[in-house]
């Protein structure tokens, strides 16, 4: 009996647990909503869609929001078929007819956030209800002038941009610049005027990169620019053509016509020099590519439209853009990370540089003038170690060679018939490039850029003491007798032999490997030349002058590449300069 008490608690709880077990058969909701009261809420239990929320619960399922899209479009024909009655005010029809496709614009913009499928159909229905009624109200039904088009125009897209500002909505943003650039291009090819409509792709451009400069919309940009070119182009090649090949479009004047390139020159320039020097952006692909073609644009429209004076002040416009852009490159472009601007930049730079001399300078001072200024870049790329610049020296170079005609003085010099002897403007270019490759040689590294500047700059040079020095043997001979053409390739072959050897010594001897490299490709041009001109001038005691230079030429380079090499040198190689410094990547 001792054990008696522990035996009827357990009876009493096994009875109690009993009774627990009939209750809950018994009463299951009492026990389920007890449970739901005592049970603390643990959010992160539940499933993962009851936190989201659908894509249309706010305007309804996919079908929906087109229903209603669809309902826009059925009252858009009626509409149309109001302005048909013609019972109406002219007026009150296309006041009814804008504002019904705004409506369609606001309903986009009021669409809940996140909503892109939503609003893209209303912004696309309110497209689809304004680009149509507006063609028609200009050109059937003339309620409409192109001016008053384009204005219509002008506000839907300025009114999108409003609406879409506030809550970042793309969606509209890319339906209004497809329908105002598909509807100013197609109504100014019907109507005939093009001012009203490029002014409009203008705005759009103007409105696109201002969202850029605030980091909106990025992606629609190229739409705008795009637009804007083709209208600038038609704009250009329509007014350019003979004066009966346009009389169906109204007449322009020189203003006119050449306000619109230049608007589009200011607005992405501008947006170019913003971006990237005050908000120390990187430049795009884009940016580059649209500001080269609205310069071209605008350049090409004062070359026909503007009077003579007016190519006088483009060019004093891009030597002075010349110059701020050089400017820039060493206040703002001189870190590495702005490596792409510098680019950029410095490309943009001598281009107007040259463009702008070509325009302004005469025959008698461009190729000086370009061949200082190709002295000079030189000298500011060795003392401030930048590569670019001196690329830019030899363009320089070129360009001056090109000009004074010294280009083709040294081919006629060097091959074909040989030209009068000249002393002047085209010795004096030759001399500069001699100059630059001197002052260029103070570039010390191994880099292969550093390696082809140095190439295409003693090639120039060599070019031009090549064609100085068969000049002056030529000169010299004209002095005892009159040399013909066996003569003159005589000559060609001892001048050419004779600087292979002297570039084979002096490369080998201070260390400069395009020296030797040219030494040798001079060889093998004197190779052709054999074979097609001194073997084909028919006199054997000629032939057999150039084969006796040209096989001792032969043998002496590389003999005489062999014994420099061994001897010591004060300049370091071009292969160990490891402790020199480093031209700037730039």
């Amino acid at each position: 009996m001792q054990d008696s008490p522990e035996v009827l608690t357990r009876l009493s709880n096994r009875v109690d647990q009993l009774e627990q077990r009939v209750f809950r058969l018994e009463h299951p909701d009492e026990v389920v909503a007890a449970i739901t009261v005592s049970t603390p809420h643990t959010p992160e239990l539940e499933p993962q869609h009851a936190l989201e929320t659908p894509s249309f619960a706010q305007t309804g399922t996919v079908f929906a929001v087109l229903g209603k899209a669809m309902l826009g479009m059925a009252g858009a024909y009626v509409l149309r078929a109001v302005a048909e009655i013609g019972s109406f005010p002219k007026l009150a029809i296309v006041a009814l007819a804008i504002a019904y496709a705004g409506m369609w614009l606001i309903y986009a913009a009021r669409a809940a956030t996140g909503h892109w499928f939503a609003s893209a159909i209303y912004s696309g229905t309110s497209a689809l209800i304004l680009a149509p009624m507006l063609w028609e109200l200009t050109l059937r039904f003339k309620f409409l002038s192109p001016t008053a088009a384009a204005s219509v125009l002008a506000v839907y897209l300025c009114v999108a941009y409003g609406l879409a500002w506030r809550r970042n909505i793309v969606s509209i943003v890319w339906v209004a610049h497809l329908t105002t650039a598909i509807a100013a291009i197609s109504l100014f090819t019907t109507t005939h005027e093009l001012i009203p409509f490029v002014a409009v792709l203008l705005v759009m451009a103007l409105l696109s990169e201002n969202a850029a400069l605030r980091s909106r919309w990025g992606s629609v940009r190229p739409v705008a620019a795009v637009a804007a070119d083709i209208a600038l182009w038609s704009l250009i090649f329509i007014y350019s053509g003979p004066e009966g090949s346009h009389r169906e479009y109204i007449s322009l004047t020189a203003p006119a016509l050449l306000a619109p390139a230049c608007s589009l020159l200011l607005i992405y320039g501008t947006s170019v020099v913003l971006r990237t020097a005050l908000q120390h952006r990187e430049i795009t692909v884009f940016e580059t590519i649209q500001a080269i073609i609205a310069f071209l644009l605008a350049a090409d429209a004062v070359i026909r439209f503007a009077p003579p004076t007016g190519l006088t002040v483009l060019a004093i416009f891009c030597l002075l853009t010349s110059a701020a852009g050089y400017l820039a490159l060493f206040l703002l472009f001189s870190r590495p990370a702005a490596r792409r601007n510098y680019q950029v930049y410095a490309l943009w730079s001598a281009a107007l540089f040259l463009l702008g001399s070509f325009w302004s300078l005469g025959p008698a001072w461009l190729p000086q003038i370009v061949g200082a200024a190709a002295i000079i870049i030189t000298s500011v790329a060795v003392r401030t170690a930048r590569l670019t610049l001196a690329f830019q020296g030899l363009a320089y170079l070129v360009a001056a060679a090109f000009v004074s005609s010294s280009l083709q003085y040294a081919a006629h010099a060097l091959a074909g018939a040989f030209p009068e002897p000249s002393f002047g403007l085209v010795w004096a270019i030759s001399a500069a490039a001699i100059l630059c490759y001197i002052i260029g040689g103070q570039f010390s590294g191994a880099d292969w850029k550093l390696r082809l500047f140095r190439v295409l700059s003693a090639a120039i040079a060599v070019g031009a003491l090549a064609s100085i020095l068969v000049s002056m043997m030529v000169w010299l001979t004209s002095a005892v007798i009159t040399p013909g053409a066996s003569h003159v390739a005589v000559i060609r072959t001892l001048g050419a032999c004779s600087l292979a050897l002297a570039l084979a010594l002096i490369g080998s001897r201070w260390n400069r490997v395009e020296l030797i490299w040219i030494s040798y490709g001079t060889l093998a041009l004197v190779t052709a030349k054999l074979l097609f001109e001194d073997l084909r001038q028919g006199r054997p005691e000629f032939i057999a002058a150039s084969i006796f230079f040209y096989a001792v030429t032969l043998i002496m380079v590389p003999r005489v590449i062999r014994k420099s090499s061994r001897k010591p040198t004060a300049q370091p190689s071009v292969e160990s300069t490891t402790a020199e410094p480093v031209p700037h990547p730039h």
